[in-house]
């Protein structure tokens, strides 16, 4: 069965999701989306360049959403990264640019017969995918964004350079935003099969900077070279595979949680018809209380048109 991925919006995170995937070979067809023209299909080129020298094919179609009819995955990278450049942090300064532009997506998906999963890595993470459904009217389950799936990688590397080990070897999430409200549920986190508040009286551990490095580090790594490109699409990626392998894997993504009325990152059973069972963690009430804050917090930033 022909695989069939599409990814909407070609900046830095864009290109580097569609690198990944035509070096990898994980799809037959790739849609590239973008309204510059002249930049995507520049990246279609270079992508056949790349061709000569890869052990696979990837077909490539550009600036075509009749493609999307068939497609399986949508991968949403539409954004203004250079709105972010302030001095104090907030995904929320993309708000009314990301949120006019996926809003003339989503029509345009609505338009085509695609019913197949919609990925968003677009900032913020939480009210884009929200816009997303309502507008396309798919399914909730079909709907979510990469979220603190990135987050989550991003406490597994500070973690496991802390302790010295590989972040692989590191296993917990982070819950709610994918922004400033997010927070490492350390009641989740395992090293080694060692619970993370055993290690940190052992091994001297400060949780509370390690939990200011996480969440600052995407920040870190924008202010060095202003945008943030590798981290997300691999995160972007992995989701979109595990939905075309069917994989049944437990990922920390951000999916439409009834009891807190919003879309937010919470793990669930991702698989090829999207979100396949949401996981119920026993978390304490300190970080019910965080995950209760932050999914306030989105709420408050959701349009009028979608609350």
């Amino acid at each position: 069965m022909t695989r069939k991925v599409a990814i909407i919006g070609m900046g830095n995170v864009g290109a580097a999701s569609a690198h990944y995937i035509v070096s990898n070979g994980f799809v037959d067809d790739l849609v590239l989306i973008d309204i510059n023209e002249k930049k995507v299909k520049s990246d279609a080129l270079d992508f056949e360049d790349a061709m000569a020298n890869l052990p696979f094919h990837t077909n490539i179609f550009v600036n075509d959403y009749s493609q999307l009819d068939d497609t399986d995955v949508i991968i949403s990278a539409v954004g203004n990264i250079k709105l972010q450049d302030r001095v104090e942090p907030d995904r929320f300064a993309e708000l009314e640019f990301t949120s006019n532009a996926v809003t003339e997506v989503a029509e345009q998906i609505k338009q085509t017969k695609f019913n197949g999963e919609i990925v968003v890595i677009s900032n913020p993470n939480d009210v884009m995918v929200s816009i997303y459904q309502q507008v396309t009217g798919l399914p909730k389950k079909q709907v979510m964004g990469t979220g603190t799936l990135l987050d989550s990688a991003r406490m597994k590397r500070a973690v496991g350079a802390a302790l010295k080990v590989d972040p692989r070897s590191v296993s917990g999430y982070n819950l709610g935003e994918h922004g400033n409200s997010q927070f490492t549920a350390w009641s989740t986190v395992k090293v080694l099969d060692h619970s993370i508040d055993e290690l940190a009286k052992t091994e001297g551990l400060d949780l509370d900077k390690l939990n200011e490095d996480i969440r600052m580090g995407g920040f870190t790594v924008f202010s060095g070279k202003k945008y943030t490109n590798y981290g997300i699409s691999t995160a972007a990626v992995r989701l979109t595979m595990a939905i075309l392998n069917d994989a049944y894997i437990e990922l920390p993504v951000s999916n439409f949680r009834e009891e807190y009325g919003v879309y937010l990152s919470y793990p669930a059973i991702i698989g090829r018809e999207g979100i396949i069972k949401q996981i119920q963690l026993d978390l304490p009430q300190e970080e019910l209380d965080k995950l209760q804050y932050s999914a306030d917090y989105i709420k408050s930033k959701l349009p009028e048109a979608i609350k």
